[in-house]
């Protein structure tokens, strides 16, 4: 048995062609897994569980046979779709986690983290993710009208890309102070995150002890996966859809 991780699949009505691979994972390998966990930016956009985009039921089909199937599954938030919520969960089957969560890994205990936390030399986007998950803030965008929120959500990702063409690539990359102070507080020796699209195994040392930090891979071009078994973790690309 294994256990899976991804993330950053950002589904969108744009992308068909990665729902559909996505599916097609979720009815295949995924059906074998001992668990998934999902660390954050499933969707390109969460207006909130009252606003489900037609195009998304699929995939909220999909995870409810696969949590019925037995398969556990545990979304983490991204910072794409932090306003799902219990309905979301009652409708997949799903279970949220909190951001950062340690779980037990095969014996090892192993830190989960979406992941943007961790990119603290985006000072910008800090305080931008600051201000979207207040709960003040949540509160008064959910209270919107549906045409409100799309046209609020389309001028946060307009000038979320622009500002994104214009920082460098190790402003939006994580910090390693960040990485290893965030690892000492959880008190473990490995990491996996997601959100910064670079797929990678990094070897460190925390406090003398070797430890490791595994990157998620994103899904715009193909799936990518995580997969852990009791003697290794691997990150595997899934076969292109085109």
């Amino acid at each position: 048995m294994a256990t899976l991780f991804i993330s950053d699949l950002h589904l969108s009505p744009e992308r068909p062609d990665i729902s559909d691979q996505f599916h097609r994972f979720l009815d295949g390998s995924a059906r074998e897994a001992e668990a998934l966990y999902i660390l954050g930016d499933l969707f390109e956009v969460w207006l909130g569980d009252d606003l489900v985009l037609p195009e998304y039921r699929a995939s909220l089909d999909h995870l409810r046979a696969l949590t019925k199937s037995g398969v556990p599954v545990y979304v983490m938030h991204g910072n794409r779709d932090f306003l799902m919520g219990e309905q979301f969960c009652r409708d997949t089957g799903c279970r949220l986690i909190d951001d950062p969560t340690v779980i037990d890994l095969y014996g090892t205990p192993t830190l989960l983290m979406h992941g943007d936390t961790l990119c603290t030399d985006d000072t910008a986007y800090q305080e931008f993710r600051r201000m979207v998950r207040d709960p003040a803030f949540q509160k008064e965008f959910l209270a919107k009208s549906v045409e409100e929120r799309i046209a609020t959500a389309r001028q946060y990702r307009e000038t979320s890309q622009n500002a994104t063409a214009e920082k460098s690539e190790e402003i939006m990359d994580v910090n390693q102070a960040a990485v290893i102070a965030a690892m000492q507080q959880a008190g473990v020796t490995r990491l996996i995150h997601g959100h910064t699209h670079r797929p990678a195994f990094h070897q460190l040392e925390i406090d003398g002890k070797p430890a490791q930090r595994f990157v998620l891979g994103d899904w715009y071009e193909q799936g990518s996966m995580l997969l852990c078994s009791a003697e290794a973790c691997k990150n595997i690309r899934l076969p292109t859809v085109r």
